[in-house]
């Protein structure tokens, strides 16, 4: 199947399908340095907020990199993807030292799991994927629904406004000839969907979620991968320090082809709270 045949498609689930049938989610995080860098990143993290006897669920978990990374240090991890390229591919890495509970499924029906069942929730390839506004909130909320009360959500989305440099890279006409609207710049949502800093902020907020970091963690890694794959070892981790020291600044978080959101719950109540809060501040200062 071609890009032009996917793109007839009105269906996400086939659709997801037939977008890793054309791309090799297996090697995507791991076939060079310039690579690893996303996945470096979301596991510093990640690790940032892991204790002993946690539970990870990893939602959309592609052919099972981060699944069995933290697997394989002792964590209990349940993964969910949908995708049968992917699930293949992660079912031939497991053996009987790597367990994971894999169960193939759609982030938008996690009926399988328990509320409140997990410390840790990773939600990284479902929203590259759900183009409806109510899949993308129903996504969210089955991945609030298993995290426990004081877990932490960890949510990743495709940067729309680094498309036009990431993709000039690759095709010198594309500033001219590219998928994308040539005044606001808005890619066309296809194959994945793109959102900018703004939207994902807001989409977030929206669902009762409370930012701790925002995160460019690949950040201008595939922009300049020829050169960080000539590093040696000692230039390597210097490029990984660089990157670490500057993947929060805000004047940096534009700068990268994925986002990282890492949130927790608002408890309801004192999310209204905050909410009307708000809205009497802004009304008294309109008045």
């Amino acid at each position: 199947m071609d890009l032009d045949e996917m793109k007839r498609m009105k269906d996400d689930t086939q659709l997801v399908n037939a977008v890793y049938d054309f791309f090799d989610e297996d090697t995507r995080l791991n076939h060079s340095n310039a690579a690893k860098v996303e996945f470096l990143t979301t596991v510093k993290y990640i690790e940032m907020y892991l204790k002993p006897g946690m539970r990870i669920l990893d939602i959309g978990a592609g052919a099972g990199e981060y699944s069995l990374y933290f697997a394989d240090k002792g964590y209990r991890v349940s993964a969910v993807e949908l995708a049968d390229k992917n699930v293949e591919a992660f079912r031939k890495k497991m053996n009987g030292d790597r367990k994971v509970d894999l169960r193939q499924g759609n982030a938008l029906d996690l009926s399988g799991f328990e509320d409140e069942t997990f410390d840790l929730v990773l939600l990284f390839g479902p929203l590259y994927h759900l183009h409806d506004k109510k899949d993308r909130n129903t996504a969210i909320g089955e991945a609030k629904r298993v995290l426990k009360k004081e877990g932490v959500l960890f949510i990743a989305f495709i940067n729309n406004d680094m498309i036009p440099y990431t993709e000039w890279g690759y095709d010198p006409a594309y500033l001219l000839t590219g998928d994308y609207d040539k005044e606001t710049f808005k890619a066309d949502d296809f194959p994945f969907v793109f959102f900018n800093l703004a939207q994902c902020r807001e989409m977030l907020a929206g669902n009762d979620l409370s930012i701790i970091h925002e995160v460019a963690s690949d950040g201008m890694s595939e922009l300049l991968e020829d050169r960080i794959n000539q590093l040696d070892e000692a230039g390597y981790a210097q490029y990984l320090k660089l990157h670490f020291f500057y993947c929060e600044k805000p004047e940096h978080l534009g700068k990268t082809n994925h986002f990282l959101f890492v949130t927790k719950k608002y408890p309801r109540k004192r999310f209204k709270q905050r909410f009307l809060k708000k809205t009497v501040c802004r009304r008294q200062d309109d008045e």
